[in-house]
């Protein structure tokens, strides 16, 4: 489908609340298993997604103020930042979460139309309009909200997303095509998640 900076933002809001939900019912023991990506417990999960925030919040501040404010230091220090964050209490990682979301949404909220168009280097060096953090920031809620795994599926998440991320996935990945199948199985495998789909190559990780 055709993702606009609405749908995005509509996403972003979406996913945050699915987010939150998972979060918040998690106790100090349920935190601290093991989530659905390799070599993560929820609780480092959790730690990157507040990260996120806060590193998206740079780059709003960089779109409104012309001040150049990278998402992170550096990717070590990102994953350093995500390695202490772990070792955080649930109350605490619930909280950071909790406030750095609402911390981004709030200073998008605040960015003027002409702002929105300004540009931005993202953490992989790509150079694009700020109207580019809402997507940035719905992939990364709504696809790791899943992965979470607390029961939370990409069938709960909106056709119009996973089309979204199924296109955006397909480009990058170099893809002609894609198999036939559900959305969110697609959207699964293309991600490198588990899936129903049969016979299609493994493709890695990707998010």
């Amino acid at each position: 489908m055709l993702r606009t900076h609405d749908h995005a933002l509509k996403w972003v809001e979406n996913g945050t609340d699915l987010l939150l939900a998972q979060v918040e019912a998690l106790d100090e023991h349920a935190m601290s298993a093991r989530s659905a990506l390799p070599g993560w417990t929820r609780k480092h999960l959790v730690a990157h997604l507040a990260a996120n925030a806060d590193a998206l919040g740079n780059l709003v501040h960089w779109a409104a103020t012309g001040e150049p404010s990278p998402m992170y230091a550096s990717m070590e220090q990102r994953n350093a930042d995500i390695e202490s964050g772990a070792t955080r209490t649930a109350a605490e990682l619930t909280a950071w979460l909790t406030e750095s979301s609402r911390k981004l949404d709030a200073a998008m909220a605040a960015l003027t139309r002409q702002q929105w168009q300004a540009e931005v280097v993202t953490a992989q060096g790509r150079t694009v309009p700020a109207t580019e953090i809402p997507w940035l920031r719905a992939r990364e809620v709504c696809v790791h909200a899943v992965d979470l795994d607390t029961g939370l599926t990409l069938a709960d998440l909106d056709d119009g997303f996973l089309s979204a991320v199924i296109d955006e996935i397909q480009g990058k990945r170099g893809l002609a095509a894609v198999p036939d199948g559900p959305l969110p199985e697609v959207a699964a495998y293309l991600a490198g998640r588990p899936h129903a789909l049969a016979g299609v190559p493994d493709l890695g990780p990707w998010l």
